[in-house]
């Protein structure tokens, strides 16, 4: 049995971390490798932590292509009985197609999960989504997600779309992201200057997003764009990646010089 106590306390999502320990619980006690359903990247990231260390325990994790933010974990032990390394079982994914007009009704990922939200899929079977322009959106989904949405028609705003079933290697997933440092000067630390210069949108479109709680500052969500960063610090936002606050330091002009890697 795992350690349970020791390994949930100061848990920043302790309920979630509860439900990955009951998967590793259960494959430790049954030898058969066990799923979890989709987890956001600050519960898996706390996860391996907190798992990886363990010798019994072999953690896998799988989000349908390169680079997915929202991934499962596979949970099984180490070795079978017979000491022989075990194969890694393929998890049961599959794309959807997400077809519809936004051409005069702009959509973020985030409108595309409510909409899934909205026709009864659970929040663990919805991985990463991304928008294609204005035709609409593609994602990945647990296998069983998909195949209940197959066919169905749905509301994205004030879009009519229609869900389509594509099998992954056919969607035109995100373009990995590639590391890249670089130095900015700014006025201020505050979150929006810092992440609107990080992430390439404007200030008003980055008070926007923090304001409906789409930024999270270390993995926990920050409505003020007011807030001041500082060193170490790490930007989240879904879908568009990590912004990491590597060093600040003054100017002549009474700036900051802000040193930034967007992963």
């Amino acid at each position: 049995m795992l350690p349970r106590v020791a390994l949930l306390e100061g848990s920043r999502d302790p309920a979630a971390l509860a439900s990955v320990l009951d998967a590793a619980d259960t494959a430790l006690r049954t030898w058969e490798p066990c799923w979890t359903g989709f987890l956001d990247p600050a519960v898996r990231e706390e996860v391996l932590q907190r798992l990886e260390p363990l010798a019994e325990l072999e953690v896998h994790s799988e989000g349908g292509f390169a680079g997915a933010e929202r991934q499962c974990l596979l949970l099984q032990r180490n070795q079978d009985e017979r000491g022989l390394e075990r194969q890694i079982p393929a998890a049961d994914l599959d794309g959807l197609e997400i077809s519809g007009n936004f051409l005069f009704d702009p959509a973020e990922p985030a409108d595309l999960r409510q909409a899934l939200l909205d026709l009864g899929t659970a929040p663990e079977a919805i991985g990463d989504l991304w928008m294609r322009g204005d035709r609409g959106g593609q994602g990945v989904l647990s296998g069983a997600a998909v195949r209940s949405l197959d066919g169905l028609a749905g509301l994205v705003r004030s879009v009519e779309v229609q869900l389509q079933a594509r099998p992954i290697d056919t969607l035109q997933v995100p373009m990995r992201r590639q590391p890249r440092r670089w130095h900015s000067v700014e006025a201020s630390c505050r979150l929006d200057a810092v992440a609107s210069a990080g992430f390439g949108v404007s200030r008003t479109r980055m008070a926007e997003l923090i304001r409906s709680g789409q930024v999270r500052v270390n993995w926990g969500v920050i409505s003020r764009s007011s807030r001041e960063l500082a060193a170490g610090d790490r930007v989240q936002i879904a879908g568009r990646g990590e912004l990491a606050v590597l060093s600040i330091q003054p100017t002549k002009r009474q700036r900051w010089r802000i040193e930034l890697e967007r992963r």
